[in-house]
């Protein structure tokens, strides 16, 4: 490409001044990242965030995370009389990849709105949620606290879906090879499940919380139903277990914007895969969709601001296979004619692009290889894999280009031995 590629500095929190202004009254603003594991990625996105709390009102923040997990921080920095270190609440965060939330820059961040929410009244506290839908046995167990106070129609019903899914170890990937070709499964007992627990009663909590721990016991209801279509659904292949995620996130985030009020806003922390638009990628000729193309539609495309990320070179924390010791890996120069490549020909340093002003350069009409990589990760086999075919500055509305990254900073977790099917399929 020939044409000057527009951008503008990215050095510092002032340096957002410009994305700030783009966002103007978005209600819904997508964070993405181009690995689970770049230590700029995650410190950017901090940065963001607490620019968009201060001086916008967003009112929290939702993550491809566990809700279970997630909702543990929640409480814990709305809470004044918890005073756990973060480092020892995020090892809530116990089931590979731990690394993804366990890590000394989420550390930072909770320290962060444990500050903030200590000035504020209950119902202007910033919270913390996980978007994510395979928490299915930790779901069913937070149920099982809660459900009395629901009522007995409620308890028994939950008592009965617990029951369904006991002789399968907590191993989803059992649950779905036993019902693949049979008829008796427990989705019926989920969905019932559900159904009483809508039938809400009033609920008390720390600290005018009550609504939330109502909102919480439902919610872990609804990842109960959606996570045993996803096991299922991941027996058959195809794009069919993303929908269902992606679906079940958007539906959470749905959920969430309606539990904080008509104005409330959100900050969306995922994978780029997650909150870029997926029409404008291959993503779309298999059928599938994502959170960002599940927004504008759902939303509204003035009501989303999606932000995507990447970087030149640099080195990354990832395993080497599913459920695999983690490791820090090189992340090596991007490969040629990829947009990675494209920007650090072009500007070689940390910027900020918006999408407006690169909309009508004619080699970004096109698809172009964009990296994406995942908790699984080989550098060695990036010239074969790794890269998204992506019109740019469709698929976001603005990105953040970091030249040369460097490794997150993992907590030294102990792994649950229960480690999740792969839910990456792209990754490797």
């Amino acid at each position: 490409m020939s044409a000057h590629l527009p951008h503008h500095a990215l050095q510092s929190s002032a340096d957002l001044d410009p994305l700030l202004h783009a966002i103007g009254d978005a209600r819904v603003v997508l964070l993405g990242e181009a690995s689970h594991g770049t230590h700029e990625y995650y410190t950017w996105r901090a940065a963001t965030t607490k620019r968009l709390v201060q001086e916008k009102g967003f009112q929290f923040i939702a993550v491809e995370g566990d809700w279970p997990d997630c909702f543990e921080v929640n409480m814990a920095i709305k809470q004044p009389q918890d005073q756990r270190p973060a480092s020892e609440l995020l090892q809530t965060f116990n089931r590979w990849p731990t690394w993804m939330w366990g890590n000394w820059e989420i550390a930072a961040l909770v320290d962060w709105l444990r500050q903030h929410n200590a000035g504020q009244e209950s119902s202007r506290k910033v919270g913390f949620y996980g978007l994510d839908v395979y928490s299915l046995w930790e779901s069913l167990e937070q149920i099982m606290q809660y459900a009395g106070t629901k009522g007995e129609a409620a308890a028994q019903a939950a008592q009965r879906a617990y029951r369904c899914f006991e002789p399968y170890s907590a191993d989803p990937q059992e649950y779905a090879q036993a019902v693949a070709f049979v008829k008796e499964d427990c989705e019926d007992e989920v969905v019932t499940m559900l159904r009483e627990l809508k039938r809400r009663l009033p609920a008390t909590g720390p600290d005018g919380l009550g609504p939330e721990i109502d909102f919480a016991t439902e919610q872990n209801a609804l990842v109960a139903v959606n996570a045993e279509r996803y096991y299922k659904a991941m027996l058959r292949g195809g794009g069919s277990s993303w929908n269902v995620r992606d679906r079940h996130m958007m539906e959470t985030l749905e959920r969430l914007l309606e539990l904080h009020g008509p104005d409330s806003k959100a900050i969306v922390w995922e994978h780029n895969t997650h909150i870029g638009d997926a029409r404008y990628t291959d993503m779309a000729a298999d059928g599938m969709v994502n959170v960002g193309q599940l927004a504008r539609q759902q939303l509204g495309r003035e009501e989303v601001y999606s932000v995507g990320f990447g970087s030149y070179q640099g080195s990354v924390i990832a395993a080497k296979a599913w459920g695999a010791p983690i490791e820090k890996m090189p992340v090596p120069e991007a490969r040629s004619n990829s947009w990675e490549a494209l920007l650090h020909t072009q500007i070689g340093r940390n910027a900020l692009l918006f999408s407006n002003e690169i909309r009508q350069l004619p080699a970004l009409k096109e698809h172009i290889g964009h990296r994406a990589i995942g908790v699984v990760y080989r550098p060695e086999r990036e010239r074969f894999g790794n890269y998204v075919p992506t019109v740019v500055p469709e698929r976001y509305d603005a990105f953040m280009y970091i030249e040369q990254t460097k490794a997150l900073h993992p907590l030294p977790t102990k792994v649950n031995e229960h480690v999740p099917p792969d839910l990456y399929p792209w990754t490797d």
